[in-house]
């Protein structure tokens, strides 16, 4: 007898994966390449050499912990690609990888730009419009992930 098909463990998987890389790209994008911020630049202004230092040692740790979320999601999707009634339809798998990254989105720009203030998108701005528009963004991936990994009768 076989069991039915489901597509909770990719879509975990997959949301896993979304949160790490998510946060992969908040780090490179806005820490590194463009430079708008660093994980404490709200609390300790990058204004010298030391300012800087302890700011890339938090973006490190930061990184760390993306690190090993997507490191989790890897072994997730290793572990239901192992099962045989995993439905890997496409659809869960973008899916499950927007709604993790919207949640990503949500959570540290909930956390971090509004309640705790430890930085802003644009911190050279402070609290303003880029800080809603990364919680729209993070909540339109999560909206969207959620209608492609919904199951369908």
């Amino acid at each position: 007898m076989t069991r039915p098909l489901t597509s909770r463990p990719a879509v975990a998987a997959a949301l896993t994966l979304g949160i790490g890389l998510g946060g992969f790209f908040d780090g490179i994008a806005f820490h590194q390449i463009l430079q708008l911020h660093n994980m404490l630049s709200g609390w300790l202004p990058v204004t010298d050499l030391v300012s800087a230092k302890t700011n890339m040692v938090w973006d490190g740790l930061f990184h760390a912990a993306m690190w090993l979320i997507t490191l989790l999601g890897v072994a997730l999707l290793w572990r239901a690609a192992r099962r045989g009634d995993v439905d890997f339809a496409v659809r869960h798998l973008i899916g499950g990888l927007l709604i993790g990254w919207g949640l990503f989105n949500l959570v540290e720009g909930s956390i971090d730009h509004q309640l705790l203030g430890v930085h802003h998108v644009v911190e050279a701005l402070g609290a303003s419009a880029w800080d809603y528009a990364f919680l729209a963004w993070g909540a339109a991936m999560l909206v969207g992930g959620w209608r492609l990994a919904r199951p369908r009768p």
